[in-house]
């Protein structure tokens, strides 16, 4: 059923022009580009059973999610949810996550929305601090899910 509705929203979103799918056959790599080649990146990669998602922040409406890192937190796990959905995946079919931290301080407000976002078994994850983050974000995370 995943596979169908994979292929229902990837073919809905290649024709509304919201995504563009370029595929490398003699790799079988996917790329996804919801930015229609204005962004430097890839949204989403998929390599066999495997789609790597490229960083998300806590965007909505072009808006950093108001509030600090909690807010930024949970619309940057939205934007995740809703990304996966797009390939016919969920949370948790998500294997490994990595979290930046423009605070490392602000690992526990992270952690607790974080925390809600997964059942158990949650994934794999690392986080860290970084000197800075795109817009100025508090909070980026990048997904890799599993088919």
């Amino acid at each position: 059923m995943k596979t169908i509705q994979s292929l229902v929203v990837i073919a809905a979103l290649a024709l509304s022009g919201m995504a563009c799918a370029d595929m490398n056959k003699s790799s079988g790599k996917e790329f996804f580009d919801a930015s229609q080649g204005k962004a430097p990146f890839s949204s989403a990669v998929r390599v066999g059973d495997t789609l790597y998602l490229s960083g998300a922040l806590g965007i909505k409406d072009r808006k950093l999610a108001e509030g600090g890192t909690g807010p930024e937190t949970a619309q940057a796990l939205e934007n995740i949810k809703a990304r996966l959905a797009e390939h016919g995946l969920e949370m948790s079919d998500v294997v490994k996550c990595t979290v930046f931290l423009a605070d490392i301080k602000d690992f526990g407000a992270m952690n607790e929305v974080y925390m809600k976002a997964f059942a158990a078994p949650r994934p794999a994850r690392s986080a860290l601090g970084v000197s800075g983050l795109a817009l100025n974000a508090n909070v980026e995370i990048e997904c890799i899910a599993a088919f």
